[in-house]
């Protein structure tokens, strides 16, 4: 059985920092792109950054060149470095990775719980 679980979120002030991780567990056969994506309340679910196996990264225009995205595909890791956040940063956290289970099987995607990060102003 695949897991995906996240770690580091909390609460920390506006213009504070916060790291996320997220590790993939299981038998798997390969990891192709991973990233996050966040969920505040009453909205939809937005992709926050993408990183493919090769380590191109993608940002949401909201996020860019406050958020740093990263993997260690060793440690089947992704993390999400998060610097000058702002209150509308607020949300949960979801960690997101698209999995092939074996070599003959097509990769699918696997999420998290999720992790909440709140900010205050």
């Amino acid at each position: 059985q695949v897991q995906l679980v996240e770690s580091g979120g909390g609460l920390v002030q506006g213009g504070g920092s916060l790291s996320l991780s997220c590790v993939a567990s299981g038998i798997i056969f390969s990891i192709g792109a991973m990233g996050w994506y966040r969920q505040a309340p009453g909205k939809q679910r937005e992709l926050v950054a993408t990183i493919t196996s090769g380590g191109n990264s993608n940002y949401a225009d909201s996020v860019k060149g406050r958020f740093t995205i990263s993997r260690d595909n060793a440690k089947k890791m992704v993390y999400l470095q998060m610097n000058s956040l702002k209150p509308e940063d607020t949300a949960v956290y979801y960690c997101n990775a698209e999995i092939q289970l074996r070599s003959f099987y097509t990769s699918r995607g696997y999420w998290g719980q999720g992790t909440q990060v709140t900010v205050s102003s």
